[in-house]
């Protein structure tokens, strides 16, 4: 009898350690394009737990000041999608280059994410420019 308990007793830490969160994320990279300064700057990264454990995303941080990102709440479950939010601070104008790192439980338990782009100053645009009009005159 102590050796059934025993055996049933692994056989359950065994399949415990078996399951294990998978995150997949419809896409790894977000582009902005060309945006205007002061524009909308949130996006949303979304994911499916495809593993057969809850999801637990521990920490999303981003490799600068001016993008924020968000974590969901509480745990995903298996076969659910979650968000994960990105705000970029559209009043700075240059070109976007990010990379947003997300830890979790999942079997691969960082991935990076990233977000490109060109924010862009309409009202220091060339005047040319706005008309379609090329400086170049041949």
């Amino acid at each position: 009898m102590k050796q059934l308990i025993t055996l049933l007793f692994v056989g359950l830490i065994s399949f415990a350690i078996d399951a294990q969160a998978k995150i997949e994320f419809k896409s790894d990279t977000i582009d902005y394009g060309t945006i205007e300064k002061g524009s909308n700057g949130v996006r949303i990264f979304e994911f499916t737990n495809t593993g057969d454990a809850p999801l637990i995303v521990s920490k999303v941080s981003s490799s600068c000041g001016c993008t924020i990102p968000k974590k969901p709440k509480g745990p995903i479950l298996p076969g659910k999608t979650g968000n994960i939010e990105v705000k970029y601070d559209t009043n700075r104008v240059n070109p976007i280059r990010k990379t947003i790192t997300v830890i979790s439980n999942a079997d691969t338990p960082t991935v990076a994410l990233k977000i490109k782009g060109e924010v862009i100053d309409p009202s220091k645009t060339n005047v040319l420019e706005k008309k379609g009009k090329s400086i170049v005159q041949k």
